[in-house]
């Protein structure tokens, strides 16, 4: 899709209309009809007036019969047209606006995690609120204002010209003085409209992470702190909104002065003609009528562009973030990761997340397949990086990450990740069932195979006490089961996935002591003939491994078995002996990674 220069709303509105308006553009053409109707109708409206003042002026009693028919006729064919309008616009509108709330998810939850680290969760989900409100309500008064009342104007404009042009043009004068005003006020709002709309993400931010955060503050006291940086953030959404409700609010008098001075004309002017005998009574009620009723369309009009520049903030934002291709895609011609035996090789493997930031330099390393590599190091060290290179989850910058003699880019996506399961420390589970959670591991398994891999995950027995069983929804982040109970349900989703290479991030760190021993005991199982790549915590993990590797700044210290490393009296010597003598307990490393 082509980007778009910032200041621009033509192009914006063009782009909206090919990416998403275009398919209704057989709705959207009855809604023209339907439009130009109420347009006809009221155009009618300072005829029909004229001609009831005429007849009533020369005493024509036939008007007090057919007069009120017409009138009951005009108005009922111009109800009728304004709700059909109303019920086809609502329903392209609303249709849009999911469809491209749907685009923008579907568009985030395939970028790439860089991208998306960029701003908070709170930051996006504040694009489908507040952005679409802005856009949703363009859309709505395009075709309801905008349209409609283009239609009505020019029905009135017409009808103003056939009774006298040259008071029409007297009138049309004040337009200019009118227009260039409206049009600098709506430039301002676009340029508040987008500071406040990042602004808003912002503070959308903060207050989640706030209340996320919620224990940390209440065990250090910051309540204080943190509502004063929240009333901060919420005062500044209040002045950029007063600024801008400012900037609309000057638009009421210039469109009340310009249509009072044009009232003011023709009055004067129609007054004088009908004094002299020039013009009639009806004359001079329907046109003024007519001038009366089209100062209500072109002020909605005036009042249009403010909300047009505010939409198109939204709409800039939107198609910025959509044009953002994903730096990690697939290539074309692709193949499927041919199934082997599951070896994983890191060849010169160099990484950063910031240009000034290396995260792994000159990584070689060879993960046997069917065994377990166990990563230790200091915190920061690189252990993370290196375990998200295997899915793709972040690319090499130079160098290659191969399986089975495949380098990772070269294949297919989706069979990449079929061949990768990951336990972490970070529990993902969906406000959903624990039937569903477990599930998500292969989509279409059975529930007999759900529950044969919550067996072996050790989540069976504590899942038949929840008072649903397995359609026992585990709330928000799986919010209503206990850390223990969420690893086992994690656990239970790589059972089910049953990929040949296992990826554990420190899984059982966060586990009291006898959590960790159950969910201890399913990842040994879980590991059983499993090529398995795991940052290592606990030392009888690291007795455990075939291979450990000690990493340290990016690159890899020392690698061999338990015996030999500390035999060796290196960094990992001294690793474990600063295990031993920690009093806290038996962590080897620091819970997070950098």
């Amino acid at each position: 899709m082509a980007r778009l220069p910032k200041g621009d709303t033509l192009p914006l509105l063009r782009r909206l209309w090919g990416d998403w308006l275009s398919p209704h553009r057989g709705t959207l053409a009855v809604v023209l009809v339907l439009i130009a109707i109420v347009g006809a109708a009221t155009g009618l409206y300072p005829a029909l007036i004229k001609a009831a003042f005429d007849a009533f002026d020369s005493k024509d009693t036939s008007a007090l019969a057919y007069g009120p028919l017409i009138v009951i006729a005009v108005t009922s064919v111009r109800g009728f047209a304004l709700f059909g309008q109303t019920v086809l616009t609502n329903r392209v509108v609303t249709r849009v606006e999911a469809d491209m709330q749907a685009a923008l998810y579907g568009h985030l939850i395939e970028s790439d995690l860089a991208q998306l680290g960029r701003e908070s969760p709170a930051a996006f989900t504040q694009r489908f609120t507040t952005d679409f409100a802005f856009i949703k309500e363009a859309l709505t008064r395009i075709s309801t204002v905008l349209l409609r009342d283009v239609a009505m104007l020019i029905g009135l404009v017409a009808a103003l010209i056939w009774m006298d042009p040259v008071l029409t043009l007297v009138a049309a004068v004040t337009v200019p003085f009118v227009a260039g005003p409206i049009g600098r006020v709506g430039k301002k709002l676009r340029r508040v409209s987008t500071t406040t709309q990042e602004q808003m993400g912002a503070t959308a931010s903060l207050i989640s992470e706030s209340l996320a955060g919620a224990r940390i503050a209440k065990t250090y006291a910051l309540e204080g702190y943190l509502k004063g940086r929240a009333a901060e953030a919420l005062d500044e959404v209040r002045r950029l909104k007063m600024k801008a409700a400012n900037a609309r609010g000057r638009l009421d008098p210039l469109l009340e002065i310009g249509g009072g001075l044009a009232v003011a004309a023709v009055l004067m002017l129609v007054g004088q003609r009908v004094m002299s005998g020039e013009r009639t009574v009806g004359d001079f009620t329907g046109y003024v009528a007519a001038l009366l009723l089209a100062a209500q369309p072109a002020r909605a009009l005036g009042t249009l562009n403010a909300i047009l520049q505010e939409a198109a903030a939204a709409l800039h934002r939107y198609f910025a973030l959509m044009d953002e291709a994903p730096r990690i895609r697939e290539k074309p011609g692709a193949r499927p990761l041919r199934a082997g035996p599951g070896e994983i090789r890191f060849e010169d493997v160099r990484f950063r997340y910031r240009a000034d930031a290396p995260a792994l330099e000159g990584i070689d390393l060879v993960v046997p397949a069917g065994s377990t590599t166990a990563l230790v190091g200091r915190s920061g060290s690189g252990k993370s990086s290196l375990l998200n290179l295997v899915p793709r989850l972040y690319d090499v910058t130079g160098g290659r990450v191969t399986i089975d003699g495949q380098d990772v880019r070269d294949v297919t996506m989706g069979s990449l990740r079929a061949a990768v399961a990951v336990v972490s420390q970070e529990v993902v589970l969906f406000d959903d069932t624990v039937a569903a959670n477990i599930g998500f591991g292969r989509p279409g398994a059975s529930q007999a195979e759900i529950e044969a891999a919550a067996e072996a995950a050790a989540a069976h027995g504590f899942i038949g006490r929840l008072p649903e069983g397995y359609r026992f929804r585990v709330g928000p982040a799986g919010g209503r089961l206990s850390g223990g109970e969420r690893q086992r349900v994690s656990l239970a989703r790589a059972f089910l996935k049953d990929a040949p290479i296992l990826l554990l991030d420190e899984a059982t760190s966060a586990l009291d002591s006898e959590s960790e021993h159950i969910v201890q005991a399913a990842l040994e199982r879980l590991m059983r003939g499993r090529t398995t790549l795991v940052i290592a915590h606990r030392l009888s993990t690291v007795r455990d491994a075939g291979l450990i590797v000690v990493m340290e700044a990016g690159r890899v210290a020392e690698t061999g078995t338990h015996d030999a490393l500390y035999g060796a009296g290196g960094a990992y010597a001294r690793l474990h002996r600063f295990q031993l003598s920690d009093a806290a307990g038996p962590s080897l490393l620091t819970p997070t990674e950098s």
